[in-house]
């Protein structure tokens, strides 16, 4: 069975510099995707020719003694409705496959067994052939239903690796939002190992990052162009496997409500640094990888009490605040840190809140920093003061003479 993306592999011509909308879609940056049977050209191609040989069937044979034009046309239709039943498998796991043509098998046997009791009865040959036929068509469906609702039950590793490739789907498919190709930090996240096997661009996901690069706006063209590279990094990693979903569904007109529906049906796991994205998915019963609460939780634990250094860069909002900042980024509100803007200072941890945008950590000055600094310096500016005071800083001369002195 063909994947529903095709995979891309290396070609060894020269990488193209830049990112036509015709070359996006058949090749991406030296990476070319893989002609392979699946394509849909390849299906339309089976599904015409079974088409034909329906209506073809359908006027040689007329069943029914149907006229041969009508026969045409009930083959035609055949074979549409089996179109329609081949794509809505087609979004079935292999588990509720199994569970429904072992519950269809388990219905017929039923029905066969039934028939055999009711064919020992005085019931007249007409009314038992419809109910054979009736009790034939009920069980295949309640087995049908059924089995494909409860195949997700099937535990198919205790069959001992009969079905290998349930191992492997088993390692859902990650597919990538616009966002987090931008970002680029999906890229550094892949390099350390903790992401692997497929990740999926979707097709209408490379198209708007195409309209980002060739946008006309300096800052948007520069970040589509560095997702691109991010995507081109990505792609040269030997433990990844990149690539590109052709489907695309033109009834929805949002990128994130596409993503959506193309993760329910490979029963993938969505890659993102959207929170509203992040919401939906969650609330639709859809797998997120989240990059910014993965970089929310690698952050250094702080704890009340504790003291840390850090260097105030500006004033706070507050009354004699300090704002510094962390390497990673968090915001550290000194109380008392005003006086040492500039300066790296040793703080006591009072507070740590964790929000939606990221982590905040308040801290105030510590006492023991502040006298080292702030009593050195006036005691010897004091005595310098006393050993050579300045003539503005000398005693004025009295208005009224003093007697003792005349």
């Amino acid at each position: 069975m063909s994947r529903p993306y095709a995979r891309i592999v290396q070609s060894h011509e020269a990488p193209t510099s830049e990112f036509s909308r015709a070359k996006t879609t058949a090749e991406f940056n030296g990476y070319r995707k893989d002609v392979r049977f699946g394509s849909w050209w390849d299906q339309l191609v089976v599904r015409l020719v079974f088409a034909a040989a329906c209506v073809a069937a359908g006027y040689h044979f007329h069943p029914f003694g149907l006229s041969r034009p009508v026969a045409a046309v009930v083959g035609l239709l055949f074979s549409i409705s089996v179109f329609l039943f081949e794509i809505r498998l087609q979004r079935a796991s292999l588990r509720r496959l199994i569970g429904a043509a072992v519950g269809s098998v388990l219905g017929i046997v039923g029905a066969y067994l039934m028939g055999l009791v009711v064919s020992q009865t005085t019931i007249p040959e007409d009314s038992r052939s419809f109910l054979d036929i009736g009790v034939l068509l009920v069980m295949t469906y309640i087995g049908l239903v059924l089995g494909a609702r409860k195949g997700d039950m099937l535990n198919l590793q205790a069959l001992g690796g009969l079905f290998g490739n349930e191992k492997g789907n088993r390692r859902q498919p990650k597919i990538l939002d616009t966002s987090v190709i931008i970002d680029g930090r999906i890229a550094d996240i892949c390099e350390a190992y903790f992401l692997e096997g497929v990740l999926v661009v979707p097709q209408f996901v490379l198209r708007e990052l195409q309209l980002v690069a060739d946008s006309p706006d300096g800052l948007k063209r520069q970040r589509g162009r560095r997702g691109l590279e991010v995507l081109q990094r990505m792609q040269k990693m030997a433990h990844l496997e990149v690539e590109i979903a052709e489907d695309d569904f033109p009834q929805i007109a949002e990128v994130d409500m596409k993503l959506i529906e193309l993760a329910k049906r490979y029963d993938a796991k969505i890659v993102t640094n959207d929170y509203n994205l992040n919401k939906v998915a969650t609330l639709q019963g859809l797998d997120v990888l989240n990059v910014n609460q993965l970089a929310n939780a690698l952050k250094p634990v702080v704890l009340p009490g504790e003291a840390m250094r850090v260097f105030i860069l500006r004033e706070g909002k507050e009354y004699n605040q300090g704002v510094a900042y962390l390497d990673d980024g968090t915001m550290v509100v000194v109380d008392g840190g005003r006086r040492a803007i500039n300066k790296t200072v040793d703080i006591i941890v009072t507070s740590v809140h964790q929000t939606t945008a990221g982590k905040m950590i308040f801290g105030r000055y510590d006492d023991r920093e502040l006298a080292r600094n702030h009593v050195t310096q006036p005691v010897e500016t004091a005595a310098r003061s006393v050993e050579a005071p300045s003539a503005a800083e000398r005693l004025p001369r009295a208005a009224i003479p003093d007697p003792s002195q005349s």
